[in-house]
């Protein structure tokens, strides 16, 4: 009795087994006839050529296309200072000034000197004139006032700070009354009407980097666009990579000195491309396939893809414009399987 308690179970599970099985067998052997007399549902779109592009994406800081720091060249304390951040400036245009009784500027003695040199050179050269004095001394006296006007120029630099190019003040680091110390930074000043960035290409990726390739620099939710105008034939062995400078049009000033941009550069442009997934493609070996429909049925066809980028693969051949390409329910589908291509 006790043995019939236990095979009882088991009894029932083989039972529960085969009437499992025996579904199972029913629901495909029902399925195959419902695809073989209706045809397997698939989806598919139509192939059309558009935009296809490949792009490497770095990031990078920009800067001013031209640009130009500006030190003190006394110690002293800053006197005046002409602009403020955001002026755009001219070449030789005043941006501070220190005062001119700075001793190590010997601005008086400088002034003096060249004065008096210069009134001694037109007399002599007067006297040149005339024939009163050789040309030997016309000359001594044009190399001293050459000299003292030099001198005298380079005091009024130290004294008054001016502009070494045209550009914006993007940075002062000062303030009037502060003592700097010779060799101090002042200010930055940069041409940011256009900027630049560098960024650092692999080996893999250098070979597909060429000058005059279109980029776009995206920051803030702002957008430039560029070229690569320079690309780097050896490699930096401290980077370990190719240096590629690009220049990005900025007529907005909306990019400022030192921010951090997306860069992408676009290494390839098809126009008229005819693109498909990579998962709507088939990989048996070295070979390539698709699953095109042709009168209600399946048709496999070869493909010789080219380039890719991300999600997206360009066919070379094997598809033409208007082909229907299936892009759903290809695990079901063999060559010339009936289909049923549902919205």
């Amino acid at each position: 009795m006790k043995q019939l308690v236990l095979l009882i179970p088991l009894v029932i599970g083989a039972a529960l087994m085969l009437t499992q099985c025996g579904r199972e067998a029913v629901s495909n052997n029902s399925m195959e006839e419902i695809y073989a007399e209706e045809g397997v549902p698939v989806r598919a779109r139509v192939v059309e050529p558009k935009l296809f592009e490949t792009s490497l994406s770095y990031h990078a800081a920009l800067n001013g296309i031209e640009e130009s720091s500006v030190y003190a060249m006394i110690s002293d304390e800053v006197e005046e200072i002409a602009v403020e951040v955001g002026d755009f400036v001219e070449k030789d245009q005043l941006l501070l000034r220190f005062p001119k009784t700075t001793p190590s500027a010997r601005y008086e003695q400088a002034k003096v000197a060249y004065e008096n040199a210069k009134l001694t050179y037109e007399r002599i050269e007067q006297l040149y004139r005339n024939g009163s004095v050789a040309e030997q001394d016309r000359d001594n006296a044009k190399t001293a006032y050459d000299v003292a006007r030099a001198d005298w120029q380079s005091v009024r630099d130290m004294v008054d700070v001016s502009s070494p190019i045209d550009g914006y003040v993007t940075r002062i680091n000062v303030n009037e009354a502060d003592a700097v110390i010779s060799g101090d930074l002042l200010m930055n000043i940069s041409q940011i009407n256009r900027m630049r960035a560098k960024v650092w290409a692999s080996d893999h990726e250098i070979v597909s980097i060429r000058r005059g390739q279109r980029a776009t620099a995206r920051w803030n939710n702002a957008e430039l666009r560029g070229t690569v105008v320079q690309v780097d034939m050896a490699m930096d062995q401290d980077m370990r990579a190719f240096g590629v400078v690009l220049e990005f049009e900025n007529p907005s000033k909306i990019f400022t000195v030192g921010v951090i941009a997306d860069i992408t550069i676009v290494t390839y442009s098809n126009p008229k491309a005819l693109s498909i997934e990579r998962k709507d493609i088939m990989v048996t070996g070295d070979r390539s396939f698709v699953y095109l429909v042709r009168d209600d049925r399946a048709h496999l066809q070869p493909i010789r893809i080219g380039k890719s980028q991300g999600l997206n693969v360009e066919v070379l051949e094997g598809l033409e414009s208007g082909d229907l390409l299936i892009t759903e329910g290809l695990p079901l589908l063999k060559q010339e399987s009936k289909i049923r291509v549902v919205d």
